[in-house]
This record gives C-alpha cells, sequence and structure tokens, in this order.
C-alpha cells in the first residue's frame, strides 16, 4: 500500500488525468454496453413479436373463412361421402394455406400448429412442450397470449400461442361423442381421438413459430457495431482532452515550475508570459509579481548592506 501511495505520488497530472480518463471510459461502456444490449433484445423480440402476430391474425381469418364460409357449403357432404372433407375443419384450412406459405422464400422456418391434447388428426397432437403451455391456459382462464423462446438444434425459434376453446356448439358435432359424429370422419379418422370435447373448454394452442437466430444475431453485430464506434468516439475524446491540457495546463505548468525553480536560485532575468485571462494567466501573473516583489526586496537588502 504504502509503495502503491508513492507511485501515485509521482505520476504526473497527464498521467493521472488519462487513468481516470480510461476508467471513466471502461465504465461508460461497459454500462452503456449493458443498456444497449437490453434495448436492442427488447427490439429484436419486438420485430419478431410483430411479425408472428401478422401471421397470427392471418391464419385466424382463414379459420373464420373456413367456418363461415366453406363449412356450411361442405357440410352436408359430410354425411353422404365416404371419405371425411378435411377442407370443412379450420384448423385444416389454416394449416394448409400456412404451408403454402412457407413455400415462399425466407419462410421455411416458420411454423404453424394448432397443438391439441386430444386432436382428431394426429398430426395436430400436442408434444410436451405444447402440452405444458396449454395446461397454462386451462389453469390460467384471464391468459389470451403466451410468448417466448424455444430452443431447437436449428436456434432459437420465438413462439406466440393463444388458447383454442370450443366456443360454438357446431364444433361439438365432430368432437362430443363418436356416435354423434359424421360417418364419414369416423371412416377416415376413428373412434379414438377427438371426442369428448366439452363447450368452453381449452383443448389446444394456436401457435406461431418464428426464427429468431438471425435477427438476434443482427442485434449483436449492432450492438458490436455501436460499441466500437463508441470505443473509438471515447479514444478520440481522450486524445482531444490530452491535447488541450497540454496546451492549456500541463505546458505553462511546467514552465512556470522551471521559472520558480530558477528563482529560488536567484535567477531574477525572466518572467512567464501566458497570452490568456484564464487561470494559469492568474497563476502566471501572481508568479511574475512575486519574482518582482522578490527582486525588490533583494535590491532592499543589499543597500542595506553596503
Amino acid at each position: 500500500m504504502i509503495k502503491d501511495n508513492h507511485l501515485l505520488k509521482n505520476l504526473k497530472i497527464a498521467t493521472k488525468l488519462n487513468i481516470l480518463l480510461t476508467i471513466i471510459a471502461v465504465v461508460t461502456v461497459f454500462l452503456s454496453g449493458g443498456v444497449l444490449s437490453w434495448i436492442l433484445s427488447n427490439n429484436a423480440e419486438s420485430v419478431v413479436t410483430d411479425k408472428a402476430l401478422v401471421l397470427m391474425e392471418t391464419m385466424s381469418a382463414v379459420r373464420n373463412y373456413t367456418t363461415t364460409k366453406i363449412n356450411p357449403e361442405l357440410a352436408d357432404r359430410l354425411e353422404t361421402d365416404y371419405q371425411f372433407l378435411p377442407q370443412t375443419v379450420p384448423a385444416f384450412s389454416a394449416r394448409e394455406v400456412f404451408e403454402y406459405f412457407r413455400e415462399q422464400g425466407g419462410y421455411k422456418d416458420f411454423f404453424y400448429k394448432e397443438a391439441t391434447l386430444n386432436p382428431t388428426n394426429l398430426r395436430d397432437k400436442a408434444d410436451d412442450f405444447e402440452a405444458k403451455i396449454v395446461e397454462k391456459f386451462r389453469n390460467e382462464r384471464e391468459l389470451d397470449q403466451v410468448s417466448g423462446f424455444r430452443s431447437f438444434s436449428s436456434g432459437n425459434i420465438f413462439y406466440i400461442a393463444r388458447p383454442l376453446e370450443v366456443s360454438k356448439e357446431s364444433c361439438l358435432r365432430c368432437h362430443s361423442v363418436p356416435e354423434a359424429a359424421p360417418q364419414s370422419l369416423l371412416t377416415t379418422y376413428g373412434r379414438e381421438n377427438g371426442f369428448n370435447w366439452k363447450l368452453h373448454e381449452i383443448v389446444g394452442a394456436q401457435m406461431i413459430l418464428v426464427p429468431a437466430t438471425s435477427i438476434l444475431e443482427s442485434a449483436k453485430r449492432l450492438q458490436v457495431s455501436v460499441t466500437v464506434i463508441l470505443i473509438g468516439c471515447l479514444g478520440f475524446a481522450i486524445f482531444l482532452i490530452n491535447f488541450f491540457l497540454r496546451f492549456s495546463v500541463t505546458n505553462p505548468l511546467k514552465k512556470m515550475a522551471q521559472l520558480a525553480q530558477r528563482i529560488s536560485t536567484g535567477d531574477l532575468s525572466q518572467e512567464f508570459v501566458h497570452p490568456y485571462n484564464d487561470e494559469m494567466g492568474m497563476l502566471a501573473s501572481s508568479l511574475n509579481r512575486m519574482k518582482v516583489s522578490l527582486d525588490i526586496a533583494m535590491d532592499m537588502l543589499n543597500s542595506e548592506t553596503e
């Protein structure tokens, strides 16, 4: 500790100032980096959320169209046709439309699923992760939406889920008991799955999955770029501060210290001229007045000794 204090006392003002500025710069970069990371992460999540919500609303519109326009036109054929017509099912229509959407460039990693605990079509069967979301909606009826990230081997996937509720009696035509279901449905899917649903029961979750890895990586690259720019700006600021202090403080102080040393040895032939009326100028004037006073005192002393 004593050695450190001794070292600190021997440091020049410019060195001390540079150490202080470096500490300030490091703390600034660290704090601003944390804040920037938080802002960019939230912004990236907001961008992903907006994409997912647009797709969710689109699929909801497809479901509504199927329920109000397609189903009434094909309902009678469910009783007469041998094979079930899945086009009458809103979930099927939404899933098929989304598959066509995924064929467009850049959307192959987007996914849509109506994850159901007891579906008629087993491709809609909820996995363990999705089943927990459905149970969450069942236990917290006030929830209308949940979102978050899910990890896959291909990277992080952002998901938004909304509860699927049996909101109409017409839905129970195919999902109450096998005896009430159209024969074509039983022929196509059997009697084991998709039954015993109840009115107002939450049976699944409508889910949109959007790849988030590229957006998050873009946010990280932006954070690195901004941090590098910030470090560069702080470094340039430190350089300018050093240049200004050397010109206006340290060099004048060094010259006044040299002058004071000469005065202490009896050399009163020089004085320091500072062109500015700042603190350095006031100090220079005081030093010059002290030199004049000392010169007068020396002359008076010499006169008395003679």
